[in-house]
């Protein structure tokens, strides 16, 4: 009897465990989406000075500070969206790169750790929600064919 119940036990751990790494990892696209929304992206849509001084010192002026911050504002939404969120995880990881190499060249690594921190786990969404890319190229297909 203990070997029929052996694998129905390992059965219940893998399930369960499986169901929390789903959680923890939907748990870290709202939190990321959270950042990415209203910490790095409002302060850049709303002219907040601070952003204001950093793209000014950059010497990328307004036009550039809209397009980041709208860029990550719908990197953000699209991290929340199950047939985006993969190809979000890829798009804001490639702003964190041009983040960090802006770090290291403008502001000498004053914060070049954040945009790396930040791609760890991009890549780890990226990688397990890859699957819905199929599903985003299949939309896309029937809308191309529809047009």
């Amino acid at each position: 009897m203990s070997e029929t119940a052996a694998p129905s036990t390992s059965t219940a751990t893998s399930t369960t465990r499986g169901r929390f790494a789903r959680i923890a990892l939907r748990s870290v696209q709202v939190l990321l989406a959270l950042f990415f929304g209203i910490a790095s992206a409002l302060p850049k849509l709303i002219a907040h000075p601070s952003a204001v001084e950093s793209f000014d010192r950059m010497g990328w002026g307004g036009a550039a500070m809209y397009a980041i911050g709208a860029l990550e504002l719908a990197g953000a939404v699209a991290l929340l969206v199950p047939v985006l969120q993969s190809v979000a995880a890829m798009a804001l990881s490639a702003l964190m790169v041009g983040a960090f190499i802006v770090q290291l060249s403008v502001f000498d690594g004053q914060n070049a750790a954040t945009p790396l921190i930040l791609i760890v786990p991009l890549a780890l969404i990226a990688w397990t929600r890859r699957a819905h890319n199929r599903d985003l190229l299949a939309l896309l297909r029937r809308a191309g064919r529809r047009a």
